[in-house]
């Protein structure tokens, strides 16, 4: 796997889709040294299960540990501390984690409990959990979701888990963007992971699933990020910790080479949406439509209504629209249409603009 690499697998099915992801990227061969202590940082905010949008399905960690071990890497714990003032040991036992432990035999590491260290991260002082510091090898696990102060949370901002709720607040009344990227200089992110499959539409403790039908790999935080916000129809200027973290050289925004390991049109098509994001579907015509394209257009649909804009009449969707006649379509599939979003899929982003001119 190339450094400015996103890998891509479509799909339901986690576990079978982080072996195939890990396997494509030669996971074994970038860690080496098989007694490298390595920790999976999944995003485990609250206690709320996977389906709900919020937290990272707990059969993506357990795929990747399965993967682990049958390549000779024993030293594996899973680590991560939940939102100030929850119970992290609760959300474990909840969110599925203290059973895949205690069934693949690695530790839990809550970092809540953990003691922590003032590190130099280029110029701030951050407290970090002294576990996060052992580490050998990272695998962040965050989820692609929405979030009511930064709009995106992904996998810079998946390292707030390894820091104490002192610093947690400390953060909120910093702002949150500055410190998320300082913090990133330091903690390490030598493999992303991340859960796209059903991630919340605007907000970190879920309720609102969007589902996308996929997950994705990644070596380069700030690279992955920006690749994650264009999915959900934002520019990374609307996302400062983004940017930051670039000019503070974590890394870099692009350009990106997207690898797709199998076929968006094979993965199985999107449930109907629940919650917030089920008014955006009355504007959808959907036929056959891939989860992934489906999602994209549920996100930029969302912000488009942010703006102040509806539009008038159904966006077609889907591969049933091949070779059909139709005025506005999203997707490759809607080639046939006098006015289409081109794509398979198109990002959220991209079809944000697409509309803004319809």
């Amino acid at each position: 796997m190339e450094k400015n690499e996103i890998l891509v697998v479509y799909g339901n099915k986690p576990y079978d889709m982080a072996i195939k992801i890990a396997e494509a990227a030669a996971l074994a061969e970038q860690i080496g040294d098989r007694k490298k202590r390595i920790g999976l940082k999944p995003n485990l905010v609250m206690p709320r299960p996977a389906e709900e949008g919020a937290t990272t399905h707990p059969e993506i960690a357990a795929g990747l540990i399965a993967y682990l071990k049958k390549n000779g890497f024993s030293n594996i714990v899973i680590l991560e501390g939940s939102w100030v003032g929850g119970s992290t040991s609760h959300t474990f036992s909840v969110c599925g984690y203290r059973s895949l432990a205690k069934e693949a035999q690695v530790e839990l590491i809550d970092t809540k409990v953990d003691s922590c260290e003032a590190v130099d991260c280029s110029g701030m002082t951050i407290e970090i959990c002294r576990s996060a510091l052992a580490l050998d090898f990272m695998i962040n696990l965050p989820v692609l979701k929405g979030h009511c102060q930064t709009l995106l949370t992904c996998a810079l901002k998946n390292n707030k888990g390894v820091i104490s709720d002192r610093e947690k607040r400390r953060f909120h009344s910093l702002g949150l963007h500055k410190p998320i990227a300082h913090l990133n200089t330091k903690v390490r992110n030598d493999f992303i992971v991340v859960d796209g499959i059903c991630g919340d539409l605007d907000f970190e403790e879920g309720g609102n699933p969007v589902y996308g039908g996929r997950i994705f790999a990644a070596m380069d935080t700030v690279l992955c990020d920006s690749w994650a916000a264009s999915l959900m129809g934002y520019s990374i200027e609307e996302i400062p910790y983004i940017g930051l973290a670039e000019k503070l050289k974590v890394g870099v925004s692009g350009p990106v080479k997207v690898r797709e390991l199998n076929k968006n049109s094979n993965a199985p098509p999107p449930p109907l949406p629940t919650g917030k994001a089920k008014q955006f579907s009355a504007g959808i015509k959907e036929d056959n439509a891939c989860s992934a394209c489906y999602a994209g257009l549920i996100f930029a649909l969302s912000r488009l209504y942010r703006t102040g804009r509806n539009l008038l009449g159904q966006v077609c969707i889907g591969q049933g629209f091949r070779g059909k006649k139709g005025s506005l379509g999203v997707g490759i599939c809607t080639s046939g249409f006098s006015s289409y979003c081109p794509g398979c899929p198109p990002t959220g982003a991209e079809i944000l603009e697409f509309l803004k001119t319809r």
